[in-house]
């Protein structure tokens, strides 16, 4: 079978930019510790006296995407359970720790931990005080810890039904997705799009590049426009903050993005073709609501397409009426069992006969 996918070679420079920038809070909070003005104008404040803290990645809290939907969960908890929320911002990994150390000795109740990247800070602060209750986010391997909930999503998902959707709308038969780092939670949403893109469209094109960075707005602007120069016309990002910058590059290319995690349209209306959906808002609100009822679950929680956990974007303008109907019908074949996707390197060459493997 002729080999369709190519990859980019990673922009290593990439890393400096953020290895630049230092630790600080939310927005008007102090270095490493506990914001007093989060996004949406302070501290989102409750009637009980139960508190929860969002830990984020290096993405930052207004990255439009993973952490701030996650902070938009701690928010609905806030107005509708009467919970304190804050966060706690991450600019570096060197944050991690610190961050979760202020949030114990500030006494939240429960500690919600945003990302893969932090899962060997959560084990050692969980080992340490098993007392207090953490949750994390798309991270599996502290789901034998008590204290520990880990709130995981059927990625592969969302992003084989966008992948789906570029297949059927490109003109040039060459698309693109940028990574914002390696690793097998990540590279879900990769081969599940490609997968996508692929059944859609047998004589497609992926480009593919790892940016090796969640914060790097120029970077993700820069590979975009490599693919961009190399005919893509629809470019799907799963890289926070590293995804504006892909945004950024196809809207002034007029060629289609398709967002990650939430609704990406409102950041550019006329070049947003989808978004995959993972409802991070809504496990940071399930799992806020069981700690504060005494029913913290520990162990894993996994959220997909069965039950509107993943999905695509609510927000369908761009997507041509034919097309939207073949994705729903895909869409509850994944449900009915009878489309299978991959989620690693394994099923999908299992599935599509030939080798590939995303950038490291």
């Amino acid at each position: 079978m002729k080999k369709k996918l190519l990859a980019l070679l990673t922009v290593a420079a990439m890393t400096l930019s953020l290895a630049a920038c230092g630790a600080s809070g939310g927005a008007g909070g102090a270095s490493g510790g506990a914001s007093s003005a989060p996004a949406e104008g302070g501290a989102a404040e409750g009637a009980s006296d139960f508190s929860v803290c969002i830990i984020t990645d290096v993405g930052g809290v207004n990255d439009k995407s993973f952490n701030q939907s996650a902070w938009e969960g701690a928010q609905r908890a806030a107005s509708e359970l009467g919970v304190t929320a804050n966060y706690l911002e991450s600019k570096t990994d060197a944050d991690y720790m610190p961050n979760i150390e202020t949030a114990i000795d500030e006494g939240y109740d429960l500690i919600i931990c945003v990302g893969y990247m932090l899962a060997a800070a959560t084990k050692e602060a969980a080992e340490a005080h098993p007392d207090q209750q953490f949750a994390i986010i798309d991270d599996s391997s502290n789901a034998d810890l008590a204290n520990v909930t880990c709130l995981m999503f059927e990625q592969s998902q969302c992003s084989y039904l966008v992948g789906y959707i570029a297949g059927l709308t490109t003109q040039s038969d060459t698309v693109g997705f940028v990574l914002g780092m390696a690793s097998d939670a990540m590279h879900e949403f990769g081969y599940g799009y490609v997968a996508g893109v692929l059944d859609a469209n047998p004589e497609a094109t992926v480009l593919q590049a790892n940016a090796n960075n969640f914060g790097d707005s120029a970077g993700g602007k820069a590979l975009a426009n490599q693919m961009i120069a190399q005919g893509a016309d629809v470019i799907y990002h799963a890289a926070g903050g590293t995804g504006l910058g892909v945004i950024e590059a196809c809207q002034e290319a007029g060629i289609w993005a398709i967002g990650v995690d939430s609704d990406q349209s409102n950041i550019a209306p006329g070049t947003i073709l989808s978004s995959a959906m993972k409802r991070v808002d809504t496990s940071v609100f399930d799992i806020t609501k069981m700690s504060l009822e005494g029913s913290f679950p520990g162990g894993v929680r996994t959220y997909s397409l069965a039950d509107d956990g993943v999905g695509i974007a609510p927000t369908t303008d761009n997507i041509a009426a034919d097309v939207l109907t073949q994705v729903e019908s895909v869409r509850s074949d994944i449900i009915a069992g009878s489309v299978s996707v991959p989620k690693n390197k394994a099923d999908f060459e299992a599935a599509h006969g030939e080798a590939y493997e995303l950038d490291d």
